[in-house]
């Protein structure tokens, strides 16, 4: 009996891997056919009255589009479920954004980070504030209050599992709120850069309201992709920022869930470096060391074609990354909560929008892109 179940395991654990894979095929699948529709199609319209929208859709369109698609496939496959482990959206972003830092000099990355960080702090407090108010006011659940809180403020998915992990949330908590970032997320990638060049704002305004109010790093880059080079780079400094106050805001909710609401004392019950640094997002680390590299390497001689080439490998994680957002997204943890969740998330989004707004044009008003 025993060995037919270890035999029944292997086959299951064989079987686990072979559908990750599968779903790893999938998204460099469809991120292939994303850049070749990227490269194909303004060539295929020329000439026609749709020349113009055909040269403006950029890769994020096509690569949530086809993954969004390829979901609803799978789906009607039954096979979402099971090839969801490869579709990796959290490796492919973080990724991609390490290799973006190689693009990005160094001057621009430290004069940059003093109003990033002034922003960061700032909209994190307003936000998560008004965000823990209003979900106190409609009565939502502690726990779930804090991941909501956590991931409009912050950062998206990301934020919420690692308020997930200080607060000790239920798994369907952290799915429901993974759920609005993602349902939110999607309409800001095309509605930020298009209101940006509607408001006529200056590259560096629009890049750091987008960093400062999108929740997720993914869309993050697709939109600061749609708005420009220049304003992709201020989003992704501004967007790091923020990402890099997770662990102080996880090391800050553990100590407020044990002392507080669990109503726990002791030595056991207060946070240590070892759960900050746990909670802290590496690839932080990652994209300011690529920034370094990038930066002294061009200063010393280095060949310009070198960084084209790491710029156009990170064009294809980013692909993967917004293709496997498309994959992943689902309306099931919506349906199965009430509204209270989503009038909170909602209503956050908006301040986001507002104060995000402001601080940029406060922050970066002035500052130039070089």
């Amino acid at each position: 009996m025993t060995e037919q179940a270890s035999e029944t395991t292997d086959r299951t654990q064989r079987a686990g891997i072979g559908f990750a894979v599968a779903g790893v095929l999938v998204v460099l699948l469809l991120g292939a056919v994303t850049r070749f529709l990227e490269q194909q199609v303004p060539k295929w319209a020329d000439g026609t009255a749709v020349e113009g929208i055909a040269k403006a859709i950029e890769f994020p369109v096509y690569a949530i589009a086809l993954g969004l698609l390829g979901n609803f496939v799978l789906s009607k496959l039954a096979l979402r479920d099971a090839f969801a482990a490869g579709f990796r959206t959290e490796f492919f972003i973080k990724t991609g954004l390490v290799l973006l830092g190689a693009s990005i000099n160094l001057k621009l990355l430290v004069t940059a980070a003093g109003p990033a960080i002034i922003q960061a702090l700032l909209l994190i407090t307003i936000v998560f504030g008004f965000t823990w108010w209003f979900g106190g006011k409609l009565g939502i659940e502690d726990k779930l209050r804090a991941l909501l809180a956590s991931a409009v403020s912050i950062c998206g998915v990301s934020a919420a599992i690692a308020a997930a992990g200080a607060v000790q949330a239920k798994r369907e908590q952290l799915a429901y709120a993974a759920s609005l970032v993602i349902v939110f997320a999607l309409p800001s990638i095309f509605l930020l850069p298009w209101l940006a060049g509607l408001l006529g704002l200056p590259d560096a305004v629009a890049g750091a309201w987008i960093g400062g109010n999108i929740d997720t790093t993914a869309a993050v880059a697709a939109a600061g992709a749609l708005a420009g080079e220049d304003a992709l780079q201020i989003a992704t400094i501004v967007k790091t920022t923020q990402n890099a106050l997770i662990g102080v805001v996880a090391i800050a909710l553990t100590a407020y869930f044990a002392l507080k609401v669990e109503r726990r004392s002791g030595a056991d019950a207060r946070p240590t470096l070892g759960q900050f640094w746990e909670r802290f997002p590496k690839f932080v680390l990652g994209f300011i060391a690529a920034s370094i590299i990038g930066t002294l390497y061009l200063q010393w001689g280095g060949d310009k074609a070198t960084i084209t080439t790491v710029n156009d490998l990170r064009t294809w994680f980013l692909i993967f990354a917004f293709v496997a957002i498309g994959l992943e997204f689902s309306l099931k943890g919506l349906r199965d909560a009430g509204w209270r969740p989503v009038a909170v998330f909602a209503s956050a989004t908006v301040v986001n929008i507002v104060v995000a707004l402001g601080l940029a044009l406060v922050l970066f008003g002035n500052f130039e892109v070089s």
